[in-house]
């Protein structure tokens, strides 16, 4: 690698390098302790200790060119190598190019400016396509020198980044550097003699952590594969922390959560990741949280001022944040005060010439806002007025042609006509909340309750009068102790609008939701089926779901939703949380809440696994265990809470409390978001506290929190008593104490308020790790389980070879944009069928695995193995197919062995292999490989492939056939052993390809000799025997006098029929020689040699050890 000229003082440093070659102009030395016996003695292991923990590949490359000037004890170092060849490379170059140049300049002077401008010339071009896009790219470019040399992974791995670290081996710390890449956190150290070489797969990672102890002050912790590591002595240990966390995130939903993935193209290209693109990615993730801005918005620049608050007379510090159409800010203590400034309702922007450098920002509705202090506020303004103009323009468009917003949504063109298409549906979309139709409130008689109700009313006016009303509004403390007491009814659907941000998404998509119910009415699909089958059990016991209006507007905001999102389609518990949405809010407005819910606010909660509700519960028990550590003490099993907790987070508590308590828990939550619902089940369980410490087992934990929850109750609440849940209660359970939920809501708040938004993005990315790892483990011991009933390994080397398997899937996609692989990765599917490979995949576990992939024509053997695997010619194969041939390879009798060897040389698995490329001999490349593995489906198109679809469950999305599922369990139930009767017979070409495999698994074996002979004498024993056949079978033989050998003339007729190749030296074509499976088996159990060959016993456990460790690096060769 060439190097920025840098001045060496050679005198100091003989002592540390050796001299290999010079010439008048350029040195060539080499690392004392390199390529020496014994490494060196001391003076090459302090050398080598030295090179490990500084920061300089000048000092740790093994190799380096050095230029000198005549009468000169200082020295350019030029280049560096991390082997001798790479070194050589260099020097000849400088030779060939640059030697004879010199001699044509008349001063020292002349020479070394001419070197210089060259080599930096040199660097120059080589970073044109550098991966290096950071701050010091020459001293990255050494670390990426460092990276690869210590690693050997592929050119393809990016490194992100690096840090000097400790690395605690038991109690002793070990100093070297932490290199974080796209696909690894690989660490090396090199410490007199003692060299430590870690490298962790950021999706092996269970657990991520920040961790402090008496002996580490501050260490990161990282748990994979059961396997516990700490390092320390970081200089800044959050930004670290921070970069690690996004790449195993990163790694997780690339290779576990396709469908996530699927939605972030910013992820899509592992080498556009950067260091600074993953810290500004996570700034901009936060930001969009807090603010609940739609998930299009990136945060662009962020502004240190203050916030002029004419309400309270004072400007208050914070950060300005500026993304494309909004304009945010947020207070130093968050909970000050916040604005969002939607850059559609800006009408001007203007600065002042005073010293405050003031940036007035005016909205509609006679509103202005003044930032003070602004750092550079001239050129902020003129950004800002471009970004209005161009907003203004969007949002002019915007109202004449609706705008689809989900980019996953439905492929019809939804902006046709929206504007005539909502007048048509204006008809069918309910225009008010069914609140307002079933309970009007009757203004004339008002009960103390109303009267409370219109109290509220009035101080939300008042606080409208002060913060203003609107998206824009001032939000301070204020406001969050309004909604801690409760929205109003008649305010309820405008500020969950406003507080979730769905009133932004309203905005910006007219005329959308009248398009997609349009779309969606009279489509019929599993989710339509299961929206129909839960739309009565939505509130049965309210009268507007007893009613066609609310059951029908129910229906068409779900169908809406699961058309706008097939990915998500309906999830239970959708129905509970949108029949709510609709008492409070419009028909459209209910449609665009759930959009907020579903995929913003809750994000991963509705969908099969429900990943984020179950994030979300690890995230509670380490909250439970923070706060109640005498519940955790007393609990024996922490997945009492998840199993208690699964419906509180689903439903938002609205399926365990009555209707009027439960629509104060959803005020919380549209304001403070799952921070609410997380501060209320800590109140909940610390109010039950000493009932659940007597509690014997969790069945009478269960009774009391739901005794518990029964006499919650809305003191305030208007509704009527027709409606009210909690005023339903018999006289046995009066007995017990009421809690009302505005006192509970109050108390979660002043206890558990000081649990920080940052804490639970930081918590829910820690423990999404562990989740999906956990449902990972469930998938795997389901498959062995399956599998272990059908083969002979045990389940110690069953679970290695899962590993392995999975291993070599997930490899194969590291360095590739869009992998193959990872698109039939489906978690809805059956266990089997969640992780399959293709051929190429096949072929390298091949390779690794089998033992004959000594073979010479081993390509082919993976070839024919893979397709006789592929039975229903997809092109895939799963984990129990796989396994069902390395067990015979491995395990088998001498006759399985056999007769596995048997069909792969017999159709279907058998096909003729001609290399194109003839200088690779049997070698396959994997253009062919691909081919040939697919000629089995265009040969029986029509017929085979038809049949098995029908046969086959239907993959992926629409309705699944579970009769279809049942009938193929039954058949794989009632399958029989083949027989080996049944197996078709050999003919001339595949007998003599069988015969080439026997002769090239014999090849270098102890027993060669004996072996070929004994192939040759059974080889020759056969032809003889169907010499006798044929000659039996000529016309003047009665066929009825050979009944015995009646049943050959199928296969003899059909070879005649086949595309074989026919041998010329045949004196009949039509009596083409072939042999059945019983004839070759008789023939090879008469050579001792060969029975010894296939029955010696092979190391499977040691095999998937030696594979293990070899996996990663073998790619490195293929």
């Amino acid at each position: 690698m060439w190097l920025k000229p840098e001045e060496v003082l050679l005198k100091n440093a003989l002592k540390l390098w050796l001299m290999e070659r010079s010439n008048e102009y350029f040195v060539l030395q080499r690392r004392r302790g390199y390529g020496e016996e014994g490494g060196g003695g001391l003076t090459g292991l302090l050398v080598g200790t030295l090179d490990s923990v500084l920061d300089s590949t000048a000092k740790v490359a093994p190799f380096r060119i050095l230029h000198q000037t005549p009468d000169s004890q200082v020295y350019l170092s030029i280049a560096c190598g991390a082997n001798r060849e790479e070194i050589t490379k260099h020097w000849e170059w400088l030779e060939q190019n640059i030697m004879k140049t010199l001699s044509v300049f008349d001063s020292n002077e002349d020479i070394t400016n001419f070197v210089q401008g060259k080599i930096r010339g040199l660097i120059a071009e080589e970073g044109k396509d550098s991966f290096a896009k950071e701050d010091d790219p020459e001293k990255f470019r050494e670390a990426l020198l460092k990276f690869e040399k210590s690693f050997g992974l592929p050119e393809q791995e990016k490194l992100v980044t690096y840090y000097s670290c400790s690395y605690w081996k038991g109690r002793v710390p070990c100093q070297g550097w932490l290199y974080l890449s796209t696909n690894f956190l690989s660490f090396y150290s090199f410490l007199l003699g003692s060299e430590i070489k870690l490298i962790i797969s950021w999706d092996a990672i269970s657990k991520l952590e920040k961790t402090s102890t008496v002996i580490l002050t501050e260490s990161i912790h990282v748990c994979s594969q059961g396997e516990h590591h700490y390092f320390s002595m970081f200089l800044h240990i959050n930004e670290t922390y921070l970069l690690m966390e996004q790449l195993a995130n990163y790694a997780i939903k690339r290779l576990f959560d396709k469908e996530t993935f699927d939605n972030d193209p910013v992820l899509d290209d592992p080498l556009q990741i950067t260091k600074r693109g993953l810290e500004y990615r996570a700034h901009s993730e936060q930001f969009k949280a807090f603010f609940r801005l739609p998930k299009e918005e990136t945060l662009k620049e962020v502004h240190e001022c203050f916030l002029w608050v004419p309400f309270s007379h004072f400007s208050t510090h914070g950060k300005m944040c500026i993304s494309e159409n909004y304009i945010c800010f947020a207070s130093q203590d968050g909970n000050l005060c916040s604005v969002i400034i939607p850059l559609r309702e800006v009408l001007a922007i203007d600065k002042t010439d005073d010293s405050n450098r003031s940036v007035i920002i005016s909205i509609k509705g006679k509103t202005a806002f003044r930032f003070n202090e602004v750092k550079d506020f001239e050129q902020l303004v003129a950004k800002l007025r471009l970004k209005c103009r161009a907003a203004s323009t969007q949002y002019d468009v915007s109202t004449e042609v609706a705008i689809s917003s989900d980019s996953t949504g439905p492929p019809d063109n939804f902006g046709e006509q929206p504007l005539a298409c909502q007048k048509e549906c204006s008809k069918t979309v309910n225009t008010e909340a069914l609140m307002t139709v079933f309970h009007p409130q009757n203004l004339e008689n008002l009960d103390s309750k109303m009267l409370k109700e219109k109290m509220k009313e009035q101080s939300w006016n008042i606080l409208f009068s002060e913060c203003g009303r609107g998206v824009s509004m001032f939000r301070t403390k204020k406001t969050r102790d309004l909604v801690v007491r409760g929205i109003p009814e008649t305010l309820r659907g405008e500020l969950w609008m406003l507080f979730s941000g769905a009133v932004n998404d309203m905005a910006t998509n007219p005329g959308y939701y009248a398009e997609v119910v349009e779309k969606s009415l009279g489509t019929c699909n599993l989710a339509t089926e299961e929206i129909e089958r839960d739309l009565r059990r939505s509130l049965p016991e309210h009268p507007a779901f007893q009613s066609d209006t609310g059951i029908s507007a129910l229906r068409r905001v779900l169908t809406a939703y699961a058309y706008r999102n097939p990915k998500i389609g309906y999830c239970q518990a959708m129905n509970i949380l949108t029949s709510v949405l609709l008492l409070y809010a419009k028909e459209e407005e209910a449609f665009w809440l759930l959009v907020a819910v579903c995929e913003r606010m809750l994000p991963d909660y509705f969908n099969r696994r429900i990943i984020g509700a179950l994030v979300d519960q690890a995230v509670f028990e380490e909250l439970i265990r923070d706060h109640l550590p005498q519940l955790t003490e007393h609990m024996t099993d922490m997945t009492f809470f998840s199993s208690v907790s699964l419906s509180w987070f689903l439903t938002l508590f609205i399926s365990v409390l009555p209707i009027e308590s439960a629509v104060n828990v959803v005020d919380c939550f549209f304001y403070d978001g799952i921070k609410a619902i997380l501060q209320l089940g800590l109140a909940i369980l610390d109010y039950n506290l000493d009932k659940l410490l007597t509690c014997k087992d969790d069945a009478e934990a269960v009774t009391a929190l739901n005794r518990f929850f029964d006499n919650v109750i809305n003191k305030d609440s208007p509704l009527p008593s027709n409606v009210q849940q909690g005023s339903n209660i018999n006289d046995e359970k009066s007995s017990h104490t009421k809690v009302d939920i505005t006192d509970l809501i109050r108390e979660s708040n002043e206890k558990y308020g000081s649990i920080r938004y940052e804490d639970i993005h930081s918590m829910r990315c820690r423990n999404r790790l562990y989740v999906i790892q956990t449902l990972e483990e469930t998938t795997k011991q389901n498959v062995l389980r399956v599998v272990s009933q059908d083969v002979k390994m045990n389940l110690q080397e069953l679970d290695e070879l899962y590993v392995i398997f999975k291993k070599e899937l997930f490899i194969s996609c590291y360095w590739y944009l869009s992998c193959p692989g990872l698109k039939h990765h489906d978690p809805s599917l059956s266990y089997l069928e969640q992780y399959q490979i293709d051929c190429q995949q096949f072929r390298v576990l091949y390779h690794l695995l089998s033992p004959w992939a000594h073979s010479a024509n081993r390509d082919s053997l993976a070839l024919w193995t893979f397709r006789l695997l592929d039975e229903n010619s997809d092109c895939l194969i799963n984990f129990k197919e796989f396994s069902s041939a390395i067990d015979v390879m491995y395990n088998g009798s001498f006759t399985e062995k056999l007769k596995l060897l048997f069909k792969l040389h017999i159709p279907p698995a058998y096909t003729e292999v001609v290399s194109k490329t003839s200088s690779k001999g049997d070698e396959l490349s994997t253009e062919e490989l691909f081919y040939f593995s697919q000629l089995q489906v265009s040969k029986h198109a029509d017929g085979k492939e038809t049949e098995s679809g029908k046969n086959t469950p239907e993959k992926g999305k629409g309705k699944i056939d579970i009769q279809a599922y049942l009938s193929q369990w039954q058949d794989e139930l009632l399958k029989k052993e083949e027989n080996i009767k049944d197996l078709p017979r050999m003919n001339q070409s595949q007998f003599i390809q069988f015969s080439k495999t026997l002769y090239n698994l014999f090849h270098e074996d102890p027993e060669e000799e004996s072996l070929y002979q004994a192939i040759a004498i059974v080889t020759n024993l056969l032809l003889r025997m169907e010499e006798v056949g044929r000659k039996l079978h000529s016309p003047t033989s009665s066929a009825k006098g050979f009944s015995r050998t009646a049943g050959d003339s199928g296969p003899i007729e059909g070879n005649a029929e086949s595309n074989v190749e026919k041998d010329p030296s045949s004196p009949r074509e039509e009596h083409q020689w072939s042999f059945a499976f019983e004839q070759i088996l008789a023939s090879l159990l008469n050579e001792p040699a060969l029975v010894r060959f296939f029955e010696r016993p092979l190391d499977l456990k040691a095999k998937l050890e030696n594979v293990k460790s070899f996996q990663l690096r073998s790619r490195t060769k293929l």
